[in-house]
């Protein structure tokens, strides 16, 4: 359940065996004879002359746009704030190079294994880990082995150079490699990593670029990867290397374990699958085992990936050059839904490099919202590489300056922190002020509409994007503005003639055959739109849902649906999308996932969202309410989970379910909680004292 087997060698790169800290990742792949590593780091992205590229600076012209737009001229609005530009794309992540392990004579029947518990990926004589603890790739090789480091990775751009170097000093044998950036790209120098070779016994040469070592009991390796904003003048320190190798590979997988373990083993599903049908390789998994391995498999992705900042479009991990988007954060939708199993999953340790990536960029949303809105307060870009926030992907056909409600959205993960742990990051209080002053600033003298306003990604009847009142940004202004004299005037939400939530409160045509579902937002991450509170925007937002076209069935797109589903109490739905996931071939060897079916573009948006999307299916809280098994489809008729944490600090340390219902709560502080269990009529105000566990049964 906490782990993967494969009998077969992985042959691409996408099957690849995944290890990483949050900051450094490694893939592993290929086969007996020749294994090939693959490092990665969260920094790696490619100068492309975007780093310091700035917002258009189109306050002056907002009057007019807006004349335009209301006028019924989307397109020379669109054209007006475009500023003349072309459309630009962030900084690409991109891969680091490649350890390429060559062996005379291979081992016996070939199996390959990963150890969520542990974050070892291992075959018979190749075992590796990225620590947490030290902050290197740890391998431990036998055998009789050739080793180099390569740089010809797939796409690789003739303009990126790579020097590699074998050698030996002070009786340590290291390998090496440099990667340089085009100098004209605007950005960072290069990068660079560093392995040491240790082998225990045997002899070892060096030729070139290459180590052989014969006749070794083992073979230990230990790899530091760097990033260089201008040329170094010394490599890679390596001292600290031989430092660490003196401890053994034993106790630095125990340094790395005692941190990893107790992070991933705070929430468990148990779906009911029997140890043989667990037991399985992964291509055979099935029925409850194979979700149970998701959801776990997920959450080792979620942890692996998330660290010093959030998982990217690919969480840490990339094989060949050209990521499809520039593997960047895409904010519109992907990397909140890759939070979604943060809070409630209990991993409050990701929201520091979440908060990190908004802190590290706070003053260009504030550039964003001054150039572009002549506003005080944040406004954020649709995407970012981790270095920029500036809002610069834009142009006549796509004006994400328009998108206003990306400060609200992005900043909602940090609330819900804040409600789950009851330690706000320190921050938080002052971006929810500026928020709420850019929207003050930007209704200021108007009759309340949202004008420029965009749906990401759809238009009004398939067409051009501005509009007014997209649902979603009067849905970021209301929850930003609250009670605020400027929050009473925005306009109320538009059911239409079809008894759907509408996408635009404007009156202009539907489109819905799209993956993006956008005007969702007061229903999830929001808790504004719900069946108890209100019931006639629930039925509509349900409305919504089902009359939605699923366009190319993109994993973002079934789980956002899901997760909405989810929390309109309709476990059927919910799940008739997760099985979207399930039933199009979108996850490979590894269990991380593609974009689209058919295992076309490695993405993570399905493997780290899944877990979130279960967990929302099995408990729903906010500040004083806990509600079990809220809509729990038919297809997950038995199970446990533990560890869920709710908004509200409340724990639910397990979850039974299948021959009647039990849990048990436990709270830090004294309070108490409104408990449901709808199916069963259950409702119940239950005392939780500070620490203790409470049963309800």
């Amino acid at each position: 359940m906490h782990s993967l087997l494969d009998l077969s060698p992985a042959l691409t790169w996408e099957d690849a065996f995944l290890s990483g800290n949050g900051e450094v990742g490694i893939m592993v792949y290929g086969g007996p004879r020749e294994e090939r590593v693959v490092v990665n780091h969260h920094r790696f992205v490619l100068p492309n002359g975007t780093r310091d590229r700035r917002p258009p600076a189109i306050a002056h012209l907002l009057p007019e746009i807006r004349s335009l737009i209301l006028a019924g001229r989307p397109v020379e609005a669109q054209a007006l704030a475009a500023d003349g530009r072309s459309l630009e794309w962030t900084q690409p992540f991109h891969p680091g190079w490649e350890l390429v392990i060559s062996r005379p004579v291979p081992s016996g029947e070939y199996r390959r294994t990963t150890d969520f518990t542990t974050g070892e990926v291992a075959t018979q004589s190749h075992r590796a880990f990225v620590s947490r603890a030290d902050a290197v790739v740890v391998q431990r090789l036998t055998g009789d082995v050739t080793l180099r480091l390569t740089g010809d990775l797939p796409g690789r751009p003739d303009t990126v150079r790579y020097e590699t170097a074998a050698g030996e000093r002070d009786g340590q044998v290291f390998l090496r490699i440099r990667g340089t950036y085009p100098p004209e790209g605007g950005g960072a120098f290069g990068f660079e990593g560093l392995t040491l070779v240790r082998p225990r016994g045997g002899s070892v040469a060096v030729a070139g670029d290459t180590v052989t070592v014969t006749g070794a009991a083992e073979v230990l390796l230990l790899t530091k990867a760097a990033r260089y904003e201008e040329s170094p003048a010394e490599p890679l320190p390596d001292a600290d290397l031989g430092e660490l190798a003196a401890l053994g590979y034993d106790t630095l997988l125990e340094r790395h374990v005692a941190r990893h373990r107790p992070l991933y083993e705070r929430v468990t599903l148990d779906l009911g699958a029997t140890p043989d049908e667990r037991a399985r390789p992964v291509g055979e998994l099935a029925g409850a085992a194979l979700l149970e391995r998701l959801f776990h498999a997920g959450r080792y992705l979620l942890l692996s990936s998330g660290g010093i900042l959030p998982p990217r479009l690919t969480g840490l991990w990339l094989g060949a050059w050209g990521a499809a988007w520039s593997g960047d954060f895409t904010t519109d939708a992907n990397l909140n839904l890759q939070m979604s199993g943060v809070n409630i999953g209990a991993l409050p340790e990701l929201i520091d490099g979440y908060a990190d990536l908004i802190r590290g960029q706070i003053d260009h949303w504030r550039t964003n919202a001054r150039e572009i809105y002549g506003a005080r307060g944040i406004l954020a870009p649709s995407r970012t590489d981790g270095e920029n926030g500036h809002l610069f992907h834009l142009n006549a056909k796509w004006p994400w300056t328009m998108w206003l409600a990306g400060a609200d959205w992005l900043l909602y993960p940090l609330v819900e922190h804040a409600e789950t742990t009851g330690e706000p990051v320190p921050e938080l209080a002052d971006w929810l002020a500026e928020c709420r002053l850019f929207w003050e600033d930007f209704l200021a003298g108007t009759d309340g509409s949202v004008v420029p306003s965009f749906s990401p990604e759809v238009g009004p009847g398939g067409g051009p994007f501005a509009c007014v009142n997209a649902t979603m940004d009067v849905a970021a202004a209301r929850h930003a503005l609250g009670d605020s004299p400027a929050g009473k005037r925005l306009p109320p939400y538009k059911i239409d003639e079809r008894g759907a939530l509408a996408e635009w409160i404007a009156d202009v045509a539907p489109y819905e055959d799209h993956r993006h579902v956008s005007h969702l937002y007061p229903v999830w991450p929001l808790h504004e739109i719900n069946p108890d509170d209100t019931p006639e925007l629930a039925t509509a937002a349900r409305v919504a849902l089902l009359l939605r076209g699923d366009e190319n069935v993109s994993a973002h797109g079934s789980l956002h649906r899901a997760l909405a589903a989810a929390r309109l109490k309709d476990g059927e739905l919910a799940w008739a999308n997760v099985r979207k996931i399930l039933d199009n071939g979108m996850f490979f060897d590894s269990l991380m996932s593609s974009h689209n079916p058919g295992r076309e573009i490695y993405n993570a948006d399905a493997a780290i969202s899944l877990p979130g999307v279960l967990l929302e299916l099995l408990v729903y809280s906010r500040p004083g309410i806990v509600e079990l098994l809220p809509a729990l489809p038919q297809a997950l008729e038995r199970g446990r989970v533990r560890g869920v944490r709710c908004r509200g600090r409340v724990t639910v340390e397990e979850l039974t379910w299948g021959d009647g219902i039990r849990a048990r709560l436990t709270s830090p502080i004294d309070q108490t909680v409104t408990v449901l269990h709808r199916a069963s009529g259950l409702r119940r105000e239950v005392e939780l004292p500070a620490g203790k566990s409470v049963e309800i049964a």
